[in-house]
């Protein structure tokens, strides 16, 4: 393990202190899970504000627990995290993000999974792979967050077309038509640059059978698939039919209800945004899959639930997470959040079952891909970040953009 570039800036007094505590987990079988007792639960921006509600809930069924939750902001999670990792500090169970998973794991403060009381088969796989590091599951699939296509349908009959773009060819013809024949200013908003670019990018990769990282944990960001991938993003800015400087902090729905842009890819909360900051929008937008290159493929994201290794409350912090993450707690989960259940039991009853919106959703899951778990993915994902840019501001060929991050994610994969 290398704990020192795990904590990256921290001082090298909590690296010392991680050395001690990271790897002991608490050296007995703490307390039973029918004990009184108080679970601590760090979970992030909305989720964090909503988790409480379901804590209170639960507490009147489990008369001898309290659930204290603490709400942690994501621009602040990861120092938070870090520094309680440290001190052997974390709270019993804990939120953990995609690209935060490999790097606690591989401090050794994550215990790993009871796999005889979360099957891996009631997930969605690319759930289940998010919280999974060498080979080994750290964390239980919460919710699942993927990109689809929003699209005018007003727009659309003005712009002559028909139906959803199904391929990345009919995409980018789409794009042109919105702006030539409805008048759009866009065809396609998409991220030119900074931060997270890279999730923008995603549809793009995998559909066209690219990846950042092989299922081995490889670099393999510059594969003729994923040069391909990049090539067909940076057109869009070639041909002024997405944005080349988008300001921080760009809200895409206001771009969207005015027509300025007339498509996006977008996650699952993005609809109820719509639905309530933009009602005269209803009946004139809808979803489709992503349009597929080689395939149909989307991004997974979304969050697992971890327990501290140090804690003395695993066998409780055990029996909330599994109410959280089966069926019916995921179910109550989404009518709360409209969070997308990882449990694909939850998938199979009510406005999940039943609304034409969701089987997109759905059906765009069943295909969707993660990247590989990697201490230092953040970083990883940062390279890639620079070369979209790169290639976006026509700075770079997207062959040599993604030479150059493959010979630098060579030096941080594990």
């Amino acid at each position: 393990m290398n704990r020192a570039a795990a904590i990256g800036s921290l001082a090298l007094t909590l690296a010392s202190a991680l050395t001690l505590t990271a790897c002991g987990g608490s050296g007995g079988a703490g307390v039973a899970a029918d004990a009184k007792q108080t679970l601590t639960v760090w979970a992030m921006g909305t989720e964090g504000e909503k988790l409480g509600d379901v804590a209170k809930a639960y507490q009147k069924s489990h008369a001898n627990i309290t659930v204290k939750v603490t709400p942690i902001g994501w621009d602040v999670a990861h120092q938070k995290l870090v520094a309680a990792a440290a001190a052997g500090k974390l709270p019993d169970v804990v939120q953990m993000g995609g690209s935060y998973l490999g790097e606690f794991a591989d401090m050794g403060v994550l215990e790993p999974v009871d796999t005889k009381t979360f099957a891996e088969g009631d997930f969605f796989p690319a759930a289940w792979q998010q919280g999974t590091y060498d080979g080994k599951a750290y964390g239980v699939p919460w919710y699942v967050d993927t990109r689809v296509l929003f699209y005018r349908t007003d727009l659309a009959k003005k712009a002559g077309i028909d139906k959803a773009p199904a391929t990345m060819a009919e995409l980018q013809r789409d794009a042109e038509a919105y702006r030539t024949k409805a008048g759009t200013k866009w065809g396609l908003s998409i991220q030119p640059g900074g931060l997270d670019t890279v999730q923008s990018f995603y549809p793009f990769l995998y559909s066209a059978g690219g990846a950042i990282l092989d299922q081995d944990g490889k670099a393999a960001v510059n594969s003729a698939a994923a040069v391909k991938a990049l090539e067909n993003y940076g057109s869009y800015f070639k041909k002024n039919l997405s944005e080349k400087s988008v300001r921080p902090g760009y809200d895409v729905t206001k771009d969207f209800n005015t027509g300025a842009v007339p498509m996006f890819f977008g996650g699952p909360w993005l609809t109820s945004l719509l639905d309530d900051n933009y009602p005269g929008l209803k009946g004139k937008w809808a979803v489709a899959p992503v349009p597929a290159d080689q395939a149909s493929v989307s991004m997974a994201g979304g969050s697992s639930l971890a327990i501290s290794a140090d804690s003395d409350h695993k066998a409780a912090a055990k029996e909330f997470v599994a109410s959280l993450t089966d069926a019916k707690g995921q179910s109550d989960w989404f009518e709360r959040t409209n969070d997308l259940p990882a449990n694909t039991g939850a998938w199979k009853s009510g406005t999940l079952a039943t609304d034409p919106a969701m089987k997109i959703w759905r059906t765009q899951m069943d295909t969707a891909k993660s990247t590989p778990a990697q201490p230092k993915l953040t970083e990883i994902t940062s390279k890639v970040d620079t070369a979209i840019e790169s290639v976006t501001q026509g700075k770079s060929t997207a062959k040599a953009a993604l030479d150059k991050a493959q010979s630098e994610i060579d030096g941080l994969v594990q």
